[in-house]
Parts: C-alpha cells; sequence; structure tokens
C-alpha cells in the first residue's frame, strides 16, 4: 500500500430528478445529487467517493471537499491506515474547519466524502470487494479503525473487539448463504409522496410480482391521504408483507402519535423519522406509543440524517428506536460506520441501511453485508433499502433478484461513476443543465 494520492479531484454531479417527483415526500423534492471525489495516484489506481445531496448546495459540499483536500493529498495509503484515527480526526478535527461542525452538517459529509474514497482505493489496491475487505480485517484492525472517543460509556474498545470475534464463528457458513440467496431487501420506489394513486398501485403491484415482499412508502401529507395510500399498498400485498412508512421528520410528536393511531390500521412494520431528527427524547415518547398503540408489532426507525455515531448512543441509551439505519455518507464515511454498526450490536438493535439517491444503494449494500458477517450476524430484522433510481451511471451497479441483493464482485465501495454521467451531468456545465 505504498502508494501516494497525487490530486483531489471534486465534480458537482447532479440528477434532474425533481420535475418526476422521484424522492418526493413531505419535506424534500430535489434533484439528486453528489459531491464526486477521486483520488488519483502515482500508481494509476483511483479512489472513488462521494456524498449525495439533493440539488441546490451541492456546490457548497464540493467547497467543504477541496477546503479539506490537503489533509489527503500527499500521504499514501500505508501511511493513513497505520494510524486510521489520526487520520479521521485531521479531517474532523480540523482545527479551523471543526468551528462550521462539529462533525456534523457539510463539513462532517464532505469527510465521509473524502474518506470514502480513501477506503474504496484501499479495496481496489488489495483487490477486494468492500465487504470481503472489512470482514477480512483482523479485530485489532477494525478496532483502531474506529474514534471512541465520546461513546466510551455506550462501547469501548474491549466490547467492539469481543463483538467481532465472536463474528467470526460461523462466517464461513453466513457467507456461503448470502452468496447463494444474496441479502434481503426493502423498496422504496413504489410509494413516493408526489406519485399519484394510479401509479403507486402499478408501482406495488409490479414490485409484488417481481419478488419484493416489504415496501415503503412516504406519509406525512394529509392525514387522509397517507391512509388511503397506505389502504392501497396493503390491498396489493396483502396481510403477511411488511408495509413500512417514512414521515421524514414532518411532524410534532404528539402530532406522530397521532396520526400513528390512524395508520395502524394497516399494520405497519415500522414508522421512519417520525420527528425531528435531533429529539432523541421525542423518538423515545413515539417508540413507546406506537409500541403500545400496534402491540409492539410496529417500531420507530431512523438514523439517515443523523449527524455522528453520538446521535446514534443517544437513540440507542434511550431505547428509541428498534431499528437503526445508517447512512454511508451522512457521517464521516466508513470508518464512523464502523462505530455505528458496533453500537448497534451492542445494544440488539437491527441495522437497515438507507439507500435510494445517487450511489447509497451501491455503498451500502457493503456495509450491510460487513455487518451480518462479522457483527450482527442474524438476518432477523435485516434488510436494505433499495430504490431504483440512477444505478446505470456507476461502473459496478447493484444487482438484486426476488427481493434481494446479490453480492458485489468487483474490488473497491462501488462508488465508481461512468465518465460519460459526469460529464453529461456535471452542474451547470453539463449538456443536461445548459
Amino acid at each position: 500500500m505504498n502508494v501516494t494520492v497525487t490530486a483531489v479531484d471534486v465534480h458537482d454531479v447532479r440528477f434532474p430528478t425533481a420535475a418526476a417527483g422521484d424522492g418526493s415526500d413531505a419535506i424534500n423534492r430535489g434533484d439528486y445529487s453528489a459531491t464526486y471525489v477521486e483520488l488519483h495516484t502515482d500508481a494509476g489506481v483511483t479512489g472513488a467517493g462521494f456524498t449525495f445531496t439533493n440539488g441546490r448546495g451541492n456546490e457548497i459540499t464540493c467547497a467543504a471537499v477541496r477546503a479539506l483536500a490537503h489533509h489527503v493529498t500527499g500521504r499514501t495509503v500505508a501511511e493513513i491506515f497505520a494510524d486510521p484515527v489520526a487520520f479521521w480526526r485531521s479531517l474532523t478535527a480540523d482545527v479551523q474547519l471543526r468551528w462550521l461542525g462539529p462533525e456534523k452538517g457539510v463539513i462532517h459529509m464532505a469527510t465521509g466524502a473524502l474518506v470514502n474514497a480513501v477506503w474504496d482505493l484501499r479495496a481496489k489496491l488489495a483487490g477486494k470487494p468492500m465487504w470481503r475487505l472489512l470482514a477480512e480485517l483482523p479485530t485489532d484492525e477494525l478496532v483502531a479503525s474506529v474514534d471512541f472517543r465520546h461513546i466510551t460509556d455506550a462501547l469501548t474498545p474491549d466490547e467492539a473487539g469481543a463483538i467481532l470475534d465472536k463474528g467470526l464463528v460461523g462466517l464461513d457458513d453466513r457467507l456461503a448463504a448470502l452468496t447463494r440467496d444474496g441479502f434481503p431487501s426493502y423498496t422504496t420506489s413504489v410509494g413516493w409522496l408526489g406519485y399519484p394513486d394510479d401509479k403507486v398501485r402499478a408501482l406495488t403491484r409490479a414490485a409484488y410480482a417481481q419478488g419484493w415482499r416489504a415496501m415503503k412508502m412516504k406519509v406525512g401529507g394529509a392525514p387522509a391521504d397517507d391512509l388511503r395510500r397506505a389502504r392501497i399498498i396493503r390491498s396489493e400485498i396483502g396481510p403477511d408483507a411488511l408495509l413500512m412508512m417514512d414521515a421524514n421528520q414532518v411532524w410534532d410528536v404528539d402530532e406522530a402519535i397521532t396520526n400513528m393511531a390512524a395508520l395502524a390500521e394497516v399494520d405497519p412494520y415500522w414508522i421512519e423519522e417520525p420527528t425531528h431528527a435531533d429529539d432523541i427524547l421525542g423518538h423515545a415518547r413515539i417508540a413507546r406509543a406506537v409500541t403500545d398503540l400496534t402491540g409492539g408489532r410496529c417500531r420507530v426507525a431512523t438514523g439517515e440524517v443523523a449527524a455522528n455515531r453520538v446521535i446514534f448512543k443517544q437513540l440507542l441509551q434511550a431505547e428509541a428506536i428498534g431499528v437503526m439505519q445508517i447512512d454511508a455518507c451522512r457521517v464521516g464515511g466508513v470508518n464512523e460506520v464502523l462505530a455505528e454498526i458496533l453500537l448497534a450490536a451492542k445494544f440488539g438493535v437491527p441495522v437497515c441501511p438507507h439507500a435510494g439517491g445517487v450511489g447509497l444503494c451501491e455503498y451500502v449494500q457493503h456495509l450491510a453485508v460487513f455487518d451480518h458477517l462479522r457483527v450482527g450476524t442474524s438476518l432477523d430484522g435485516r434488510m436494505v433499502e433499495y430504490v431504483d433510481h440512477l444505478h446505470e451511471h456507476f461502473t459496478d451497479p447493484v444487482r438484486t433478484r426476488h427481493g434481494r441483493y446479490l453480492l458485489p464482485e468487483a474490488p473497491g465501495y462501488s462508488a465508481t461513476m461512468k465518465p460519460e454521467s459526469i460529464a453529461t451531468y456535471r452542474f451547470p456545465d453539463g449538456p443536461v443543465w445548459r
């Protein structure tokens, strides 16, 4: 790994998704975008990473990556991974830029893009897909990649090491099963809030025919509309398939409880982001309420915009979530995701990664497989989100069969975007935007 990063290129890539209502929910309607990073090296191998944004503002995240890039340029891969926490802190604790966070928002998302690109580079140099690289790393090396600052009251390095060591037992059998069957998934493509009823019904019917037995819809519009759309989906998938709901933070705490009392009619499996992402105690109160409303059949899920490992620690400590959703690039990249997956294992909460957008499905499939192989070990309650958007722009796109992800095989983090897609959708000078 004596390979040096010689330059960092940043591309503002945006796809015009808002017009069709793709990705629409109670709060967001945007153009799926990526702050796309390329790490060029003296070995000719390029590390790729990105963070996902929603259109306007992507230029700000690009600027943040450029402001942090000097921490990566000129360093060797061997040097970075000899002390991965020191490298990670060079980005998260930059003595001036940290003030703009700390460890949250644009700066942290930019950190995630760079950190993920470094890990992609390492996996490519090793000739392994990211999930395999992580699953085969020695326990000591995985533990050394985690910044335990501010979370040792919930998870110590020794506890993390014990979880990872235990995960070595039966790993080959779990891998054989994943290779044969794929990883469980659910689709969100059927129920965007901007879709008319006829489209929701047609998409649900098609997804069920393709083998999906878990589907998610957006809620947070008029309560009567939410219930009507939920009844449509439930009527198409029957009583045994899972129906999840996502409010995208639009409700107050009491409003969430009231609305879920009505929506309990259609037997939701979870309610996602029922209130403000930072409201730990609000999530805990909603979690208690939906448990009572549904006899424990519904749980609270959140995490796609949780800023960092400390927020996740508090959600778990407060028993505020029954499902933990991690985002591969909202937080500070692979290093911080490792901390979050290990925290979830410590508290016995299943991880169901957030995906969709630009390339998030490509990213998180690796994290879910690693979690199953080395950390969580059980598939009970575990699914990866799938959204059928924009995969054609990546050189190693996700593959699904009968509602399950198939294991990625190409070296790297599946994050490399096709050059022609970058050129076409680059903002503001790409042909699509001129």
